[in-house]
C-alpha cells in the first residue's frame, strides 16, 4: 500500500514564497516529493531558496502585474513540464486605516495581490491539469475572510473574496477532477503579524506587547499558529489523503473563531 502523503512525482507551483508561510509551503511539498517552483519580489530571499539543497526554484515576480504572472507562469511549467499542484499563497497586510483615509491606490493593491493573482493563476493552471486528468489548487485565505475586522477592510475584503473565488472555481472544475480549497490562517508568528500588530498598536496608542496579548486572547488555547501548520494541511490537501475534498475551507486558528 502506497503512502497517502507522497507528492512524488507532482509539479507544484506556490506563489509569494522565498520566505515566511510560503516558503515553509513549498519546502514541505519539496520534502515530500514534488518539485516546486515559487515567485517571489525580495531578490535576496529568491538568492536564498536557489542556493539552498532543497528541489525549490524561485523567480522574481510581480504579483501586481497580470503580464508578469503570465511570463513567470509560462517559464515554471517550461522547467517543470507541467503543473499538478497550484498554491495561492500570496497576500500582504494591506493599509490599516479607516475606509475613508484609505487611497485607491492601496486598495487596488490589496486587491490585486490577495485576490486577483489567485484568480489569474487559478485560470492559467485550470487548462493544464485538465490535460492530466485533474490537479489540485490551495488558495490561502485568512480568518479574516470570515469576519469583520475595523481598520483593514481592503485586507477582509480580499480575503473573504478568496473563499468565494475558490468555492466557485471548484463548482467549475470539479468535473475536471481538480479540487479546490481554501486554508483561512489565524494568528501565524512571524515577522508580518510583527508589524501588523505594531501598526495597530500606534493607531490605538498602546503597547505593541498589549496588542499581541489582544490577539492571542482570542484564541482559546492562548497562542498562535506556526508557517508548519498550514504548511501540514496544505500537504493534506494536496496529496492523496485529500483527494475527496475540494469546496471547502479549512480553518487553522487555534479556535479563535
Amino acid at each position: 500500500m502506497k503512502p497517502l502523503i507522497s507528492l512524488i512525482g507532482r509539479r507544484a507551483i506556490v506563489s509569494a514564497a522565498a520566505s515566511g508561510i510560503g516558503r515553509v509551503i513549498a519546502e514541505t511539498l519539496a520534502h515530500a516529493g514534488a518539485s516546486v517552483e515559487v515567485c517571489d519580489v525580495d531578490h535576496e530571499k529568491i538568492a536564498e531558496v536557489n542556493s539552498s539543497d532543497i528541489a525549490v526554484r524561485a523567480s522574481y515576480c510581480n504579483l501586481e502585474k497580470p503580464d508578469e504572472i503570465e511570463r513567470f507562469f509560462a517559464e515554471a511549467v517550461e522547467r517543470l513540464g507541467g503543473v499538478d499542484i497550484l498554491v495561492n499563497n500570496a497576500g500582504i497586510a494591506g493599509p490599516i486605516e479607516t475606509a475613508e483615509t484609505i487611497t485607491l491606490e492601496a486598495w487596488n493593491q490589496t486587491i490585486a495581490i490577495n485576490l486577483t493573482s489567485h484568480f489569474l493563476l487559478a485560470r492559467l493552471a485550470a487548462p493544464l491539469m485538465r490535460q492530466v486528468g485533474g490537479g489540485a489548487i490551495v488558495n490561502i485565505s485568512s480568518t479574516a475572510g470570515l469576519e469583520g475586522n475595523a481598520l483593514r477592510s481592503p485586507y477582509n475584503a480580499s480575503k473573504w473574496g478568496v473563499i468565494g473565488l475558490s468555492k466557485s472555481l471548484a463548482k467549475e472544475l470539479g468535473p475536471s477532477h481538480i479540487r479546490v480549497n481554501v486554508i483561512c490562517p489565524g494568528f501565524v508568528e512571524g515577522e508580518r503579524i510583527e508589524r501588523v500588530i505594531a501598526e495597530r498598536a500606534a493607531k490605538e496608542a498602546v503597547e505593541p506587547a498589549e496588542m499581541r496579548a489582544r490577539f492571542l486572547a482570542e484564541s482559546s488555547m492562548g497562542i498562535g499558529v506556526l508557517p508548519d501548520d498550514i504548511a501540514a494541511m496544505t500537504l493534506f490537501l494536496t496529496s492523496e489523503a485529500g483527494k475527496r475534498m475540494s469546496g471547502h475551507v479549512f480553518i487553522v486558528d487555534a479556535d479563535t473563531m
